[in-house]
């Protein structure tokens, strides 16, 4: 089948990833051999660092651009993780969800969803380029559906075919849509971050790959935020 490789991207003819993935899989596990045999008792500590840096970096290098929505995929990029937190002696008895609650660290799932949000918040409040984000901003911010959510609303174009359905544009919308008006309208990067967290606090996706953003009301989502 017939690929491109784009920035350190592959594409086949279908515009589907998963040779991309599966490399970048290969490669977190060589870089998790080399932990393992270069350190014999890793601490919580050392091992975040170390797991950070030469391990999730591979699993989420232009996440948002290969992101998959096949529960196979998702499951194999997540099964790294879990691997990885086993190499830690004092919790590799526990199960995965305790494992990143005592590590601090969330699904990659979780973390995928996240940085695809973030990335919409730097393209609609002019982070970038507007000549590279046009095609977004343009075409997508309504300003006609504020009423129905808040003033940054991305308008759902009709979709016909799996290949655009899963594609950035489309998939962050039904998230997008439900943040409230405080988080989006944050004037600075970290600040919309940290709004997003405490909003997202207590979302079972961030220990459970199996689950999704779950979405709140506008009463309940205030009382989070305020």
């Amino acid at each position: 089948m017939d690929k491109i490789k784009d920035l350190g991207i592959v594409f086949d003819s279908r515009l589907k990833s998963e040779e991309h993935i599966d490399a970048k899989i290969n490669t977190a596990y060589q870089m998790l051999g080399i932990i393992n045999r270069n350190f014999i008792h890793l601490t919580p500590d050392s091992f975040v660092v170390l797991y950070k840096s030469i391990v999730r970096s591979h699993l989420e290098y232009s996440e948002c651009v290969w992101n998959p929505h096949h529960q196979q995929l998702i499951g194999k990029l997540e099964k790294v993780q879990k691997r990885a937190t086993k190499l830690i002696i004092t919790v590799k008895l526990l199960k995965y969800e305790e494992r990143l609650r005592y590590l601090d660290l969330q699904t990659l799932k979780y973390r995928r969803i996240r940085r695809d949000i973030i990335e919409v918040y730097k393209m609609i409040s002019g982070r970038y380029d507007e000549t590279v984000t046009n095609w977004f901003t343009n075409r997508h911010i309504d300003k006609k559906y504020e009423v129905k959510s808040h003033r940054f609303c991305i308008h759902q174009f009709p979709i016909k075919f799996d290949v655009r359905k899963f594609k950035f544009t489309n998939r962050v919308i039904s998230v997008w849509y439900t943040l409230p008006n405080t988080v989006v309208s944050a004037n600075t990067i970290d600040t919309f971050k940290a709004r997003l967290d405490r909003l997202w606090s207590d979302q079972e996706v961030k220990y459970n790959w199996k689950s999704d953003i779950i979405t709140r009301s506008r009463s309940q989502v205030s009382v989070i935020i305020e």
